[in-house]
């Protein structure tokens, strides 16, 4: 099959590399559509040491696993857990020990024409979400994830840190709940997509500092998380989304000095946004930038990989 492949320096399209096999567990899918996301560019750059085929957002069609999802379309949870340890009793399978991770750690990915999901990984896609809108489930339900950790209410003051992809996502979920959501970022494209949908948004330049309840830092760089730690407020809560190859060197006296929290988030649930996206609660269309065939995939990454670039997808 055709796939992209990243040796740990370079990424090249490969005409023949082998497919993968479905198995009691794992289900066959036909990629439909994969998107390419900051977490990608940042293995490109050497985060987790990873190499095989990159890709974790996707949509895509069973072609074999069990009898009633063969021919469904389909997404797919990332993480791969033994669903044997102690986490995984839990149902805290994307914190398994021994997990791998599509595209990611360990698991080949979706910047190919098949790749190999568990099958209690899947999700189907509901019949009025276009390919085009489900591929954005996996980093949806990241933005999603952040509902499930920090109790928001409808007079916090909420500032997302970033106009990437994850930010923009974000911030059109923080909206929902009714709270007062402010989008910083650095593209007057973007500022405006956010503010056709009413949400406060301020370019980086204009910005005058100001103290929030919840800041999410979506902006995976050194700036922008100094930026987030002088944005809450005494006992705030610091969402961080960023996955960020380069290493930190801040300070980290105010967040004890203000009693910050501070919340990693990762992955989040798939069924609230595959939801949203059934009931047209968000704008996703919008924020694709090009779909490119899967044999222009370098070429794609590079255009991913440009200042200001929203999402670039990639169709197998």
């Amino acid at each position: 099959m055709q796939a992209l492949h990243w040796n740990g320096t370079h990424l090249k399209l490969d005409l023949s590399y082998p497919p993968p096999k479905a198995d009691k567990v794992m289900a066959l899918i036909r990629v439909r559509l994969a998107g390419i996301c900051s977490t990608d560019l940042q293995i490109f750059k050497g985060y987790m040491g990873f190499q095989g085929v990159p890709g974790h957002e996707f949509v895509g069609e069973v072609k074999e696993g069990p009898s009633e999802l063969v021919g469904k379309r389909v997404v797919g949870e990332i993480n791969f857990a033994c669903g044997l340890c102690s986490y995984c009793a839990q149902g805290l399978g994307r914190h398994c020990p021994a997990r791998k991770v599509m595209g990611i750690l360990g698991a080949d990915g979706s910047f190919a024409e098949y790749v190999a999901v568990p099958v209690a990984n899947l999700h189907l896609v509901p019949d009025g979400v276009a390919d085009e809108e489900a591929v954005f489930t996996e980093p949806l339900a990241a933005a999603f994830e952040i509902l499930e950790q920090v109790k928001v209410r409808p007079m916090d003051d909420i500032l997302i840190l970033g106009d990437g992809k994850l930010g923009l996502l974000c911030a059109q979920v923080l909206y929902l709940t009714g709270a007062r959501v402010t989008l910083l970022g650095k593209h007057e494209n973007k500022i405006g997509l956010m503010k056709k949908l009413g949400i406060r948004a301020v370019k980086l330049a204009d910005w005058r500092a100001s103290l929030f309840d919840i800041v999410v830092d979506a902006t995976g760089s050194t700036p922008g998380l100094e930026l987030a730690l002088a944005s809450v407020r005494p006992r705030g809560t610091l969402v961080m989304k960023s996955t960020l190859a380069d290493q930190h060197a801040l300070s980290l006296a105010p967040l004890v000095i203000n009693e910050v929290t501070v919340v990693g988030s990762r992955c989040g649930p798939f069924p609230p946004a595959l939801a949203a996206l059934a009931q047209k609660r968000l704008m996703v269309g919008p924020l694709i930038d090009r779909i490119y065939p899967l044999a222009e995939g370098v070429k794609a990454v590079g255009h991913a990989a440009r200042p200001g670039a929203l999402k670039v997808l990639l169709e197998a």
